[in-house]
């Protein structure tokens, strides 16, 4: 290796990246990533200026196309971007708009009070990550059009028609560059979540979706707002209540807020600030179970629901249990922290908020005794299984302590002590623990089998969920805890990985395990530690050639390259079925096993398909909406059947299962 002279370091090695070279160099500094993710974080950012102009009162409706050529389609009834020169940049106002980074009239609080969009990235990055990108704006009775390619624009915005008594606004319609992303191809269902989530956050908008693929179409618009986001969240729970609606302004900050106590045991609170999903929470939250906490508490014991000398104290873990409650604030100048930049940090919002739940909660309290009590009533119950739940991890602890076990035998644990540069895979079944341990990389990667399915979480109260061993083996080997005593800084491993058969059964169990983290172990979600393993369905043999594929597209791909012209045969690891060869003993055409199972794998294929970190590939488990993860959660593990039914039958197309 050739190591360059410190002399040859000059100007000539400073690259300069003009315009929006620099968003295509890095897409990921911009968008996240170049996955599906970063893919619909484009449409997200083109719908957030639109949802702007009506935070603004100047829109109110939103249209979104999935075009048949892969492109996207956004129209609004906003003013529409300004077309008139711009007086320092001597060009069109939109094409300073579509190609320089931060431009807008976000920065002037005379256009927008609040804006939206949680990078501020805009649509020039929409513009730069296109193949080519097509804009028109209806405004002052003209039609004004602008034609990019890659960012750069084809020829100056041009007025192409007039109009008379139409709406002004906005269309952008745009192709993915498929040089930049790994997959261009929209899904339906995570557009309409996020299209859902808006029209519920902003009541006087209608969100409408077309798919011109397939002809598929939704409408979102939501008169009750963040009251029928609530029902929508609740709607296979029993609520104990109807929603509790409390509105109010201060210091310029709007706050919505609302919620209401069901039979679940799980808390299921969303925050937002600016239309952004905060999923990490922040002071909006504090300020929200402050409240709720204080003024509940103080209800129950002027109105003699708790006794002056009773033993139980009710905290705020116990007036959270069922609870389901949306906050949405308007900050004027929004500063975001935490792990995943979606974490609220404006101290002044906490006591605004505070107040305002405060008091407006008070009052409700005072004229609805009944649901006063029932909310009470629900929190006592909380706080006795709270108690169970207690001695439980107590007596775990001390059966740790006497056996001397403080970590389950089960576990094959790494050398390195150092979390960040560990990982633990939680295996289904002992056959494919033993592969998995004898395949492993020893230093930094640890093993834990576990037995068949583990106790639904969705349907238990914590002190029954300690009680199951497959949950104590798990809480053990991440070492946070759990309940009142968890800590995610505690967790003795950077990566979690889940790992479970490619079937119906390793399905069940994966899902079983993600309500877990999800349930009780949210933070280490949120903190981007908890990935799923995808280990390979075929592996495909052609003479001494082994490739592996991870599902039936990539099967297609390696088959087209193989470019066989003898017939395929596929053989299944359990058969002895026989295969003509060649006069040295090679398959003469193409051998396809299909792997149901990780015990098939041997531990050499387990470690190069699924565990080798340069090889494999693993999928972070993220939380782009936390609503729309708790109602999956609450479809797939709840009580009700007939949801579940209908949420399978139209997702089954998208499984790779073999039943």
């Amino acid at each position: 290796m050739s190591v360059n002279n410190s002399n040859d370091y000059s100007a000539k090695n400073i690259n300069v990246l003009k315009g929006l070279e620099a968003v295509r160099k890095r897409p990921a500094m911009y968008i996240g990533d170049v996955g599906t993710r970063g893919l619909h974080h484009l449409i997200n950012e083109v719908v957030d200026n639109s949802i702007d102009e009506a935070l603004a009162g100047f829109n109110d409706r939103v249209i979104v196309i999935l075009n048949k050529d892969g492109s996207c389609t956004v129209e609004d009834r906003g003013r529409g971007i300004p077309v008139d020169i711009h007086p320092t940049e001597k060009k069109s106002a939109l094409e300073v708009v579509m190609t320089v980074l931060h431009a807008g009239g976000k920065f002037d609080k005379s256009s927008y009070k609040v804006s939206g969009g949680l990078h501020g990235v805009g649509v020039s990055v929409v513009n730069a990550l296109s193949e080519w990108l097509k804009v028109e704006v209806r405004r002052d009775n003209k039609i004004y059009f602008q034609e990019y390619r890659r960012g750069v624009p084809v020829e100056n915005v041009k007025q192409i028609g007039t109009y008379k008594g139409e709406h002004t606004g906005t269309k952008i319609t745009f192709l993915p560059d498929k040089t930049i992303f790994k997959t261009t191809k929209f899904n339906f269902e995570t557009v309409a979540e996020r299209m859902r989530e808006l029209a519920y956050l902003n009541k006087d908008v209608t969100m409408i979706l077309k798919d011109e693929r397939d002809g598929s179409e939704e409408t979102f618009r939501f008169k009750g707002g963040l009251i029928d986001f609530v029902k929508y969240l609740d709607e296979q729970r029993t609520p104990l209540h109807k929603p509790i609606y409390i509105e109010g302004e201060r210091d310029n900050t709007p706050v919505e807020v609302a919620f209401e106590y069901s039979d679940s045991f799980s808390e299921n609170v969303h925050t937002y600030v600016n239309n952004i999903n905060t999923i990490e929470g922040g002071t909006h939250l504090i300020g929200f179970r402050t409240a709720l906490t204080r003024t509940l508490n103080n209800y129950a014991y002027k109105n003699g629901l708790i006794k002056e000398n009773s033993k139980i104290t009710l905290t705020g873990d116990d007036f959270r249990e069922g609870l389901t409650a949306v906050i949405s604030v308007k900050v004027l100048e929004p500063q975001f922290e935490g792990q995943t930049k979606t974490k609220l940090g404006n101290s002044e919002v906490k006591s605004i908020v505070e107040t305002i739940v405060g008091e407006k909660l008070s009052e409700y309290l005072e004229e609805n005794p009944s649901v006063a009590r029932k909310i009470i009533e629900k929190s006592l119950k909380a706080a006795e299984a709270r108690e169970a739940a207690r001695k439980a991890r107590e007596l775990v602890r001390r059966k740790n302590a006497l056996d001397s076990l403080h970590l389950p035998g089960k576990l094959a644990d790494c050398s390195i002590n150092d979390p960040e540069h560990c990982e633990i895979y939680i295996v289904e079944g002992d056959s494919a623990g033993g592969s998995a341990k004898q395949g492993r990389d020893r230093r930094f990667q640890a093993i834990l089998p576990i037995k068949g399915k583990i106790l639904n979480v969705e349907k238990a109260k914590l002190n029954k969920v300690l009680e199951n061993q497959e949950i104590q083996a798990i809480i053990a080997a991440i070492g946070a805890g759990i309940g009142e005593d968890f800590d995610p800084s505690k967790a003795r491993y950077g990566k979690i990985i889940l790992m479970t058969d490619a079937d119906v059964d390793g399905s069940h169990i994966r899902t079983l395990l993600l309500t877990f983290f999800y349930r009780h172990m949210k933070e280490l979600i949120t903190m981007g530690k908890v990935y799923i393993a995808q280990p390979p369905l075929y592996k495909v043999k052609k003479g001494k050639e082994e490739v592996y594929a991870y599902d039936d597209e990539e099967l297609e791909q390696i088959l087209k390259r193989f470019k066989a012209d003898s017939k395929i045969k596929t053989k299944s690891p359990e058969s002895n079925e026989e295969v003509e060869v060649d006069e040295e003993g090679h398959p003469k055409g193409i051998v396809i096993t299909r792997y149901k199972g990780l015990g098939e794998m041997n531990p050499e294929q387990l470690w190069q398909t699924t565990m080798n970190p340069e090889t494999r590939t693993i999928l972070q488990v993220n939380l782009e909406s936390a609503a729309a993860a708790d109602k999956i959660f609450e479809t797939l593990m709840g009580d009700a059947v007939e949801p579940r039914r209908e949420f399978i039958e139209k997702h089954a197309k998208y499984a790779n299962l073999d039943v």
